[in-house]
């Protein structure tokens, strides 16, 4: 196991935590239940420990140069003290990751990228970096708390120096939290029911969060493992790296064109223009089931006709509205909202509709 992050491990085990590993690390899939946590998030805060996760620092005079031309959505777009959802993408145009890009002063970037994607990130983008730009890995000196859901904001103001509320959607201040400094606050997030992401140095990150687990007694905080973070993320249709996209993935197939800039060049973007202008093979899609069952990742899924027209890459039941609800790749030329798809589950095609997500 890594030890460089995840310091509150024995916290997660003493707190009953189901521990699995993932990533080269000892994470917390649960401590109550995946339900019991999702809709703690969702009605009032839970803490997260996402310390896994991995951050570069990408600085120098053509850093906005060289982040052009590996991300595909527009840096120049970044003012400091924004954020942005981006991707690196490959030759094909396929999803090396998905990532968030912070500017954090001129010519300085922070780049946060999946763990289990960590070097095969930093190795693509050293292959690529022609340019007056340094690329740091600091993943091992940075701890990432997610304070997440509707009451975040009120129970992380009563520790901060800075009115949190004053934070739009994906900016970020870097500020102090009870009596530590220099932590980045984001509001960013992977669950859809708002809050912030903290990133903050190693040393002081069980400081942290034992701070804002003894503030949140009042506001019903719970730590949440990462099986609710799936469910959250699936209930807002975010993709997940490893199921809903990866390097055989383009952007226009996932439905994350928006994130794909249009008059800039960046590697792959012939592939995902082309894709753009003549629409895609297949197309990421949202479904809910009419009938009892679970979809489950490479579950097939058929048309009424019995014609096999793509597959599940992400399922469950969702806490919030107890229906079976799912991802799935499906034939662009068969999309048709109007019409029933069927999943095999376990040799029996159960029903399904078709749904824009977010699913709540």
């Amino acid at each position: 196991m890594n030890s460089k992050k995840l310091q509150n491990e024995k916290y997660h085990i003493s707190a009953g935590a189901k521990m699995v590993p993932f990533a080269g690390y000892n994470m917390p899939i649960w401590y109550t239940s995946i339900a019991d946590e999702h809709n703690c998030v969702r009605n009032n805060v839970g803490i997260f420990d996402v310390s896994h996760m991995g951050e570069f620092i990408v600085s120098g005079i053509e850093s906005i140069k060289f982040l052009q031309k590996v991300t595909s959505n527009n840096i120049e777009k970044l003012k400091v003290g924004n954020a942005q959802y981006s991707s690196l993408t490959n030759e094909n145009g396929g999803i090396i990751d998905d990532l968030i890009v912070y500017c954090l002063s001129i010519n300085k970037y922070m780049l946060v990228v999946n763990a289990s994607n960590m070097k095969k990130d930093l190795d693509w983008l050293e292959k690529h970096n022609s340019y007056k730009t340094k690329i740091e890995n600091i993943s091992n000196n940075i701890s990432l708390l997610a304070v997440q859901g509707p009451k975040a904001k009120s129970l992380l103001n009563t520790i901060s120096n800075t009115d949190l509320s004053t934070i739009k959607f994906y900016d970020f201040i870097i500020g102090k939290i009870s009596d530590i400094k220099n932590i980045i606050i984001s509001a960013t997030g992977y669950t859809g029911a708002g809050g912030f992401e903290l990133y903050v140095s190693n040393k002081d990150a069980k400081k942290l969060w034992n701070k804002i687990i003894q503030v949140g007694k009042k506001y019903n905080l719970q730590p949440i493992g990462l099986g609710a973070r799936d469910t959250l993320r699936l209930e807002m249709g975010y993709c997940l790296h490893g199921s809903d996209i990866n390097n055989q993935i383009n952007p226009i197939e996932a439905g994350l064109d928006w994130i794909c800039k249009k008059n800039v060049d960046y590697i792959g973007k012939n592939a995902i223009d082309s894709d753009r202008k003549n629409n895609p093979s297949k197309k990421l899609i949202g479904f809910t089931l009419t009938e009892k069952g679970i979809p489950r990742s490479g579950y097939k899924i058929f048309n009424s006709n019995e014609n096999e027209i793509g597959t599940v890459t992400s399922g469950s039941i969702s806490p919030s509205t107890g229906k079976a609800i799912g991802l799935g790749f499906i034939k662009f030329n068969k999309i048709d909202y109007k019409k029933s798809i069927f999943i095999e589950i376990r040799n029996k095609k159960i029903e399904a509709k078709l749904s824009k997500t977010p699913f709540i």
